[in-house]
């Protein structure tokens, strides 16, 4: 079964290994840059759309991140 956490941790590992600031994927997803923090440090999870512009931006398989396939 996947966790909440499990796809917390997966999508904070993927913005650390992006390169981009906190400030740069922020202005990318027209979010505050304290919520790319909370996503890095894995107290809130992104909404479903944001979650796509996510991975749009990070080019990350939303499966992947989902724990769907490895």
């Amino acid at each position: 079964m996947i966790t909440q956490e499990q796809i917390r941790k997966r999508i904070a590992e993927e913005i650390g290994r992006s390169g981009m600031t906190q400030k740069q994927l922020a202005a990318c997803l027209q979010v505050s840059q304290q919520t790319i923090s909370a996503y890095r440090c894995g107290s809130k999870l992104p909404a479903l759309d944001t979650f796509a512009n996510l991975c749009a931006a990070l080019d990350a398989d939303p499966a992947e991140l989902l724990g769907l396939k490895d």
